[in-house]
């Protein structure tokens, strides 16, 4: 191994990429983004065109561009949760203690 390679410089993650990047709205960012992750693998599971995505999740084609496209944060939390019941999905909120070092949220999907 070269010299170069050992003075490498990192910071382990805190699980949460936006707390990472110092921004205000951390938690609500990473709670979009991963309801947005997992409305986006179910989806894109389905096999649907865009047209028929649209109208099994009553919004507009180019509201569905974005939500394929990764641009969880135009919709609110409410209409994330709200697309999941559309595509006839539970939800589940858990509340436990927090224990350091962990994410303060965390969402995931149960197969």
């Amino acid at each position: 191994m070269n010299d170069k390679a050992s003075e490498i410089e990192f910071e382990e993650g805190s699980g949460n990429v936006f707390v990472d990047l110092g921004l205000a709205d951390a938690d609500e960012l990473f709670a979009r983004a991963r309801l947005g992750f997992h409305l986006h693998k179910i989806l894109k599971d389905k096999g649907l065109k865009q047209r028929e995505i649209a109208k099994l999740l009553g919004i507009a084609q180019p509201d569905v561009s974005h939500l394929m496209n990764g641009h969880f944060s135009r919709f609110t939390i409410d209409k994330l949760l709200d697309f999941f019941k559309q595509l006839d999905k539970k939800i589940s909120i858990q509340i436990s203690q927090h224990k350091r070092g962990e994410p303060y949220q965390e969402i995931g999907l149960v197969p």
